[in-house]
């Protein structure tokens, strides 16, 4: 029988292994009973935001680090130290559940140790356990110092972010009802609701649900999507008889609301990389009945199909660290080092090379990250500055802060996500 601690277990392992969440946990959940499947997703993103923290704990019980094959077994302490701390389930509940699950794990020899280390750690509940600074906001050390050096003001807030569970935002559909009419379907259905004033087409939910219970989901009256992410069309303006490209497209949520405010484009091309998650946008678009033409393609070599020229307005969504996203992607905290920020800047700016020829001269180009490293938004902006004629247009937006070449929003335990957001405008010939 497959149990929900040892599945959490075994995909932290994964995840420490190098393997992504996003390519293998959908069907680890798929893989249990449905009623166990919410204490695994529990387990697994509670025990990934606390990771720094929790391993750094779990360092004072152990006489010696547990090998490199025996990770699941550290895995499983750190989920028991996560749901001892976290949850509801009575303390003597977990102990006997993590330690039943070495046998799951195969690992019969650790039933002693995973017993002794949990119940060391509850007999400390309340005490305050000597870990490095990092350890104690629950951060990589090389991420705490980049956010400690350029957010000396903010840096703990957005750690705290990083660790919380995220709010469920919505995009209300404004080709099928008004946020205020949808508010009150909410309402009627029993689903506390508030309007988000800094969006016009958002909310807010005061506790997340199942998308499936949301009315009218199916017929696309409304989508999930964050309220950082929902400044993104405003800030694009889209204007009828335009042509538009969505670079980086998947899963489609962005090109989704440009045509819902505006379904007078001449046409929007939402193009990936990924064939894959082309079948994300696809989604989108039929649920929410949206004209969209969907093309494979690598922003920075992008398909001779696209004519150069040819576009009024390009929104790059472009790769990222993830870093202003940490809470929706927990593994960040494992996989991510200190080296691949320099890889996705050069990455951007490939991204940049690319498209620039596709956008009209006068036309505008949003540049977008879900980072909140500065060498991966104003210093690529910068860089792309220097080996381009353009003009980068001053943002202000209702949170967040102003930076060099563009608005930063910042991660917040109950609000929005981080995001980067940068206009460049390509001058007249």
């Amino acid at each position: 029988m497959r149990t929900p601690r040892a599945a959490a277990a075994r995909t932290i392992h994964r995840v420490l292994s190098g393997e992504s969440l996003n390519h293998f946990f959908h069907d680890t959940l798929s893989q249990l009973d449905e009623n166990r499947r919410p204490l695994c997703r529990e387990l697994v993103y509670g025990t990934l935001r606390e990771w720094p923290y929790l391993e750094a704990v779990s360092e004072h019980y152990l006489d010696k680090p547990l090998r490199r094959k025996d990770q699941d077994v550290l895995a499983l302490i750190c989920t028991g130290m996560y749901e001892l701390g976290h949850l509801r389930t009575p303390a003597h509940a977990v102990v006997s559940e993590t330690v039943s699950d070495t046998r799951a794990l195969k690992k019969p020899w650790a039933k002693g140790l995973v017993n002794g280390v949990l119940r060391a750690h509850q007999r400390r509940e309340g005490d305050t356990l000597e870990v490095a600074k990092s350890a104690r906001h629950a951060l990589p050390l090389w991420l705490f110092d980049s956010l400690a050096q350029q957010y000396p003001e903010r840096y703990e807030q957005i750690a705290a972010a990083a660790r919380s569970k995220p709010p469920m935002a919505l995009r209300v559909n404004r080709q099928q009802t008004g946020r205020d009419e949808y508010a009150a379907m909410l309402a009627e259905s029993g689903i506390s609701a508030e309007s988000e004033q800094t969006c016009e087409d958002g909310l807010v939910l005061t506790t997340p649900i199942d998308v499936g219970a949301l009315p009218y989901f199916a017929a696309g009256w409304v989508s999930v999507q964050d309220i950082a992410a929902q400044f993104a069309a405003g800030l694009l303006s889209p204007a009828p008889d335009e042509r538009i490209l969505d670079a980086c497209a998947a899963p489609g949520g962005k090109a989704c609301h440009i045509l819902e405010q505006q379904p007078q484009l001449t046409e929007l091309v939402a193009m990936d990389i990924s064939e894959s998650r082309q079948q994300r946008i696809h989604e989108n678009r039929e649920r929410l009945g949206l004209p969209m033409t969907l093309l494979v393609g690598d922003a920075s070599a992008p398909p001779e199909s696209l004519l150069r020229e040819s576009f009024d307005a390009i929104l790059a969504d472009v790769p990222c660290s993830a870093t202003g996203v940490i809470r929706r992607n927990p593994d960040v905290k494992i996989l991510r080092q200190a080296g691949d920020i320099t890889l996705f800047a050069d990455q951007q700016f490939s991204i940049l090379q690319g498209l620039w020829p596709l956008l009209k001269p006068g036309g505008r180009l949003l540049y977008v990250t879900c980072s909140v490293l500065r060498e991966e938004n104003d210093d690529v902006i910068t860089r792309f500055r220097g080996a381009h004629n353009v003009n980068v247009s001053s943002l202000t937006l209702p949170q967040g802060i102003a930076t060099e070449c563009g608005w930063q929003t910042l991660p917040e335990p109950h609000g929005t996500d981080g995001l980067f957001f940068s206009l460049l405008e390509k001058p007249q010939n």
